[in-house]
């Protein structure tokens, strides 16, 4: 039994020594040390042994098997260090090939005129408040002095998901919600920049969602002086220090009187050319005195309060600003349309 013992050692060590991978290695475990291998045999006839024998032989087995153990240990360490090795050498990298371009991202131009728009007016004490996108009509339209009869309600074709709830139609429910919030005292100077969505048939100048900026400004003795003072203030900022503005009366439900502003044209300078269709003058945005029901229904005495109001249209500022001739183009994402605006400082 002695004798087989140290033959089946001797034949483990042989085939450990000439294990190729750790496979082959496990398997040499198994075969040798297993439930079913040729040691475990040989404890199962120890029961045939004298007493003085046993132990003798129980030693030598124990032997046997660390010795195996041992040196399945060692050969499994060599085996996973060549396979790490083999890994890296497999998984090298050749720093010196050329890599591969990175593109690079820039602001989107809407973006670019919103954060622009927002700086002006900051630096002139404006906040920037934000609301709802689906908003109540209420605030939509009632708040703003368009009760449910009224006809100016058509100018603005909406998008109604109840008869209570719609799609903003303009960023306007912001001022009517900070002046709620404000409790009739004031001052307030806000500036409402955000999507607004209309029922319009998609071309070159016209979409079915769009970003607006709106402004508020509410306190004692305002009046229009101040509204063209602003303007002027900003369009300079936005198209040059040398563009005339003007003002042409119009109506707006929410503002008593009621204006369009108009900025010199840039190409012509004010003769006349076809991009300002032969008037001089290009419109960008439309504004007025803040209406007195307006103030009344939000909590403000229209006889120690007054404001004025703006409505700035981000594509078309942008249009303008960027020689841009079609509306959809800020929207289809083609990567051609947005590469253009790199030079832009952001």
């Amino acid at each position: 039994m002695q004798e087989r013992l140290q033959e089946l050692q001797a034949e483990a060590l042989e085939k450990i020594a000439a294990a190729a991978n750790l496979k082959e290695l496990n398997d040499i475990r198994v075969a040798y040390l297993g439930k079913k291998g040729p040691i475990t045999e040989v404890l199962r006839g120890m029961g045939k042994l004298s007493a003085e024998e046993r132990p003798k032989m129980g030693a030598l087995v124990n032997v046997v098997r660390e010795t195996i153990t041992t040196q399945i240990e060692e050969k499994q360490a060599v085996l996973e260090e060549e396979a790490v090795n083999a890994k890296l050498a497999g998984e090298t990298i050749d720093v010196t090939l050329p890599a591969r371009p990175v593109m690079r991202g820039n602001h989107h131009a809407l973006t670019r005129i919103v954060e622009e728009i927002e700086d002006i007016f900051i630096g002139m004490g404006y906040q920037v408040a934000e609301g709802p996108e689906v908003e109540t009509d209420y605030y939509n339209f009632e708040a703003l002095n368009l009760p449910k009869s009224h006809p100016a309600r058509d100018m603005q074709d909406s998008f109604y998901i109840t008869e209570e709830i719609l799609m903003r139609t303009h960023t306007s429910p912001v001022q009517a919600r900070t002046m709620e919030k404000h409790k009739g005292q004031g001052p307030v100077k806000i500036i409402c920049p955000g999507k607004v969505y209309r029922r319009d048939n998609d071309d070159a100048t016209h979409s079915h969602q769009f970003m607006q900026i709106e402004g508020l400004v509410i306190d004692e003795n305002i009046s229009m002086s101040d509204l063209k003072g602003t303007l002027e203030v900003f369009l300079k900022k936005i198209f040059g220090q040398d563009r005339e503005i003007r003002l042409r009366p119009s109506f707006f439900p929410f503002t008593e009187p009621s204006v369009e502003v108009d900025i010199s044209c840039k190409i012509c300078k004010g003769s006349g050319c076809s991009v300002c269709k032969q008037t001089g003058w290009i419109e960008v945005l439309g504004s007025g005195i803040v209406h007195p029901n307006v103030l009344e229904m939000a909590g403000f005495d229209s006889k120690k309060y007054s404001g004025f109001a703006f409505g700035i249209g981000v594509e078309r500022i942008a249009m303008l600003k960027y020689g841009v001739d079609d509306i959809r183009h800020y929207y289809t994402n083609d990567i051609r349309f947005l590469k253009q605006f790199d030079h832009f400082e952001s």
